[in-house]
């Protein structure tokens, strides 16, 4: 272990709130080597440190779950790879880290929307959420994707909705949800899609469908999309 990241991770136990574990908990976080440390701590913390690939490398092999969420807010995409990707995607055993290595690492990767195509397919839990997840904050950040990238994941999201497992459940609906929001044309698609999921024979897709349409047909999307 460096010295960096040793005082990294004394700096994380510092700051740890051990009395709000039990609330991550509830909310299905891994606490089982974790300190408790507010993401905004973590985020001020990964701003004076700067991107540093080697440091965030080390701090994943720690196994501290703070310590792996850090580690997504300091690595650098140009220097991660697929191999990388996997390895750590394989390492999520909690909604948070998984959505959190989404949106502050993998999706400005280079790859990021291979992965969707590639981790759709898991038996894992949280990796095939990463997939969802990866379309929901691609929606939101990628400015340059075309419509026809979000037009071309709509048949992954139906095939998904029939996945009872709440994590890839949750994650389906977001990215359904999120493509909505983008555009008025992608709102007609996403609905279309949403009414075809809610005709399924399946409790999740039902509640996909209900959940999705709720939003994207309500007053609020609709006027900002005008």
């Amino acid at each position: 272990m460096t010295s960096s990241e040793k005082q990294i991770l004394s700096s994380l136990k510092k700051l740890g709130r051990p009395e709000a574990l039990a609330g991550m908990a509830r909310y299905a976080i891994d606490t089982e080597n974790a300190y408790g440390v507010a993401v905004p701590e973590l985020r001020r913390l990964a701003k004076e440190i700067g991107r540093d690939h080697a440091l965030a490398r080390a701090l994943w092999r720690s196994g501290v779950h703070d310590a792996r969420l850090l580690a997504t807010m300091i690595a650098v995409p140009a220097e991660t790879d697929r191999a990388l990707a996997d390895a750590w995607a394989g390492d999520f055993r909690s909604w948070d880290l998984c959505d959190q290595c989404c949106s502050n690492l993998l999706r400005k990767c280079a790859f990021a929307h291979d992965l969707v195509g590639q981790w759709r397919r898991s038996e894992e839990e949280f990796v095939k959420r990463a997939a969802f997840a990866m379309i929901a904050v691609l929606a939101v950040h990628d400015k340059r994707a075309g419509d026809d990238v979000f037009t071309a994941w709509l048949p992954f999201i139906e095939e998904g909705a029939t996945d009872a497992r709440n994590y890839v459940k949750k994650a389906v609906n977001w990215a359904l949800r999120q493509i909505g929001k983008r555009n008025r044309e992608l709102n007609r698609e996403a609905i279309e899609c949403a009414r075809r999921i809610g005709e399924m024979d399946s409790k999740p897709a039902r509640w996909i469908a209900s959940d999705a349409l709720r939003e994207l047909t309500g007053e609020t999307v609709q006027n900002r999309l005008k």
